[in-house]
């Protein structure tokens, strides 16, 4: 049983943003500072990307381990109540994270996951968003 109330649950779900959080803010502002010029949630692509890189063919996405349904995470385990659906509405999330993946890796671009896992604590941001660059990189030089 919820420790709130329909209403409350509902007010507390409903400040839960979708875009400028806080994995992504970092993510950015690491990427800025390296010298790396992006756009931000672009609507022209499928899946409205958290960062493309246009020079380097790159899009990043950044994802909540619990809303995408991030595989071993402890982040990502299912509430006790509700579980039907939450585990529609992950495996929902999940199966068109994949399509819009799929759709973008046919057009040539290169795609980045990023879990917000990942990037909690200083110690695994810093290594996590410096193999991010590596990987930007890496994957540019396919396209040279």
């Amino acid at each position: 049983m919820d420790i709130y109330s329909k209403k409350k649950r509902s007010e507390i779900m409903s400040k839960i943003s979708g875009k400028d959080t806080k994995p992504e803010v970092y993510t950015r502002k690491f990427l800025f500072s390296k010298g790396f010029r992006y756009r931000v949630n672009d609507k022209r692509y499928q899946g409205k990307p958290d960062i493309v890189l246009p020079k380097f063919k790159t899009m990043v996405f950044i994802h909540g381990c619990f809303w995408h349904g991030h595989t071993g995470c402890k982040a990502s385990e299912l509430p006790e109540t509700r579980k039907q659906f939450w585990r529609k509405k992950i495996l929902d999330t999940k199966s068109r994270d994949k399509r819009n993946i799929e759709a973008l890796k046919k057009g040539g671009w290169n795609i980045i996951v990023i879990w917000q896992c990942e990037i909690k604590n200083k110690t695994k941001r810093q290594k996590r968003l410096h193999s991010l660059v590596t990987e930007i990189l890496k994957n540019s030089l396919s396209y040279s």
